[in-house]
């Protein structure tokens, strides 16, 4: 009896004694920029690989042709299809494998923010400032009052604030869908691939662009599962409002293409600016922060003293340190003891405004924007005088105008003229031809210069018997800067000429 109670003390007193101390590991500082992060987790990978090749939110879409999702290698067997781990260290490959699909709802947050979103309206506005002229060359009889009366209903169709609107928010979200409302009869209009024969007079509404979150894409049988057709990993149909509507009725902008591997993952969308520039425009917010923070800061007041007795009287050091703080300006007085030393150091601040810009410059080269169109002020760090990225720009534009812009153009003059025009003229619809005007504003020295030599050429030309002294007046007369566009078409007769003639007689 006296063995057991010994013997369940001794065990009580086992479990006491092994009380296991378990020290907690200091925290890593938390990481403001992605490139700080050390990760050698290959879970971590895995995760995100999963996220990012992940199976799409609708159901007729899938990733892998056979099972219906995407697999990973457990092995190091070369496999097209799975990553491979080894290839590249595991803390470059966390890096490039987070910056995947960050959300629309987050694209719309980070779009408040200024710089970004001057990055996105900027563009629109500078490739829709100058304007667009239409023309007919297809050979049809139209008259200038029927392509005067197309300009007037692109002012009421507010075709100016759609076109800003189509870039603008295209570039917010990666992609931006137009939707050309159209009234018609047949409730299958939209379903069915787009058909000009299927509108009719009035029946066209003007243009409707959506944010897309409120859209989901769907894909039939071909376009989901077979690699070789023309419209693989290409929505079919866009649903909005529960109404199905077939992408040919659609005009549609993405930002930046993507390979039909992440395609689901971003929704059959593009890359958003937001997406593209977040961490570049935080940096170069921070950095510019520091400049205040360091100008206050600056100086820097060192004062030798017994650490000793301050750690003994504390108090009194404290209340010390607290009167050279409320002295420590330059209109305070400063009194030292017999015994005091001070040293004052200075926080060097040149060449702080250059850091400062390069970090805005990283971010305008990001968005193939000048850094002194986007941020407004002169170049520096880059020993660049602007002349190239202008053009760069420039080239940037044209290409937003040529491969955007004019395809929401088009659709929407084929839809006016076959609703409005075509009706109200009684004529058969025709074909107008959009032609964007120079990106690049000239002054008023320059287009003197270029009229001059405009002069020049048609002399020569009169001179050659090319053309005539009336098909010169006509070409001056059509040309919107020429400063003669106001004359009338028939030149009259010289009346003193005729009385010559008649002296001859």
């Amino acid at each position: 009896m006296i063995k057991k109670i010994l013997d369940k003390f001794r065990q009580q007193k086992s479990k006491t004694d092994e009380v296991k101390t378990i020290e907690k590991k200091p925290e890593r500082p938390k990481q403001y920029f992605s490139t700080e992060d050390n990760f050698n987790s290959e879970q971590k990978i895995e995760e995100l690989w999963q996220k990012t090749f992940k199976d799409s939110v609708h159901a007729s879409i899938a990733m892998d042709s056979a099972k219906g999702k995407a697999t990973f290698a457990t092995d190091n067997s070369l496999n097209v299809k799975n990553p491979q781990f080894g290839i590249i260290p595991n803390s470059q490959m966390l890096w490039y494998a987070g910056q995947s699909f960050i959300g629309y709802q987050l694209c719309a947050i980070l779009a408040q923010q200024w710089l970004i979103g001057k990055s996105c309206l900027t563009p629109a506005k500078d490739a829709t400032r100058n304007g667009y002229d239409i023309t007919v060359n297809d050979g049809s009889n139209v008259t200038p009052e029927v392509l005067d009366d197309i300009r007037k209903q692109d002012i009421k169709y507010q075709i100016n604030k759609n076109l800003i609107e189509f870039v603008n928010m295209g570039r917010v979200f990666g992609i931006r869908i137009a939707k050309f409302v159209v009234e018609s009869n047949d409730p299958d209009y939209y379903k069915n691939p787009f058909n000009i024969d299927g509108v009719t007079e009035g029946s066209y509404k003007g243009i409707s662009q959506i944010d897309p979150y409120w859209i989901t894409p769907q894909l039939d049988a071909e376009a989901s599962g077979n690699p070789g057709s023309i419209n693989f990993y290409e929505p079919t149909w866009w649903v909005i409002n529960g109404q199905p509507i077939h992408r040919t009725h659609l005009v549609i902008f993405r930002n930046q293409e993507l390979p039909d591997v992440l395609k689901p993952s971003y929704i059959f969308g593009g890359i958003s600016i937001p997406q593209l520039i977040a961490e570049r425009v935080y940096a170069a917010e921070k950095v510019a922060n520091e400049a205040p923070m360091l100008a206050m800061t600056k100086r820097t007041d060192v004062i030798n003293a017994d650490v000793a007795m301050a750690t003994v009287q504390y108090s009194a050091f404290e209340e010390r340190i607290k009167q050279w703080v409320y002295n420590r300006d330059n209109y305070g007085i400063k009194v030292l003891g017999l015994d005091e030393k001070m040293a004052q150091f200075d926080t060097s601040l040149a060449d702080l405004d250059a850091v400062i810009m390069t970090q805005f410059q990283l971010v305008a080269a990001t968005v193939n924007i000048p850094a002194v169109k986007l941020v407004g002020t002169i170049l520096k760090g880059f020993n660049s005088t602007g002349t190239y990225e202008e053009a760069s720009y420039h080239e940037e534009l044209e290409s937003i105008q040529k491969h955007d812009l004019s395809a929401l153009l088009d659709r929407h003059h084929e839809l006016l003229i076959k609703s409005e025009i075509a009706p109200k003229y009684n004529i058969a619809p025709f074909n107008v031809v959009v032609s964007f005007s120079p990106v690049n504003a000239l002054t008023a020295q320059d287009q003197a210069i270029i009229n001059k030599a405009k002069a020049d050429s048609g002399q020569v030309l009169i001179m050659s018997g090319a053309i005539d002294s009336a098909e010169e007046r006509q070409r001056v007369i059509n040309d919107p800067t020429s400063g003669y566009n106001g004359l009338q078409e028939d030149m009259e007769s010289d009346p003193e000429s005729e009385l010559i003639d008649l002296t001859e007689e």
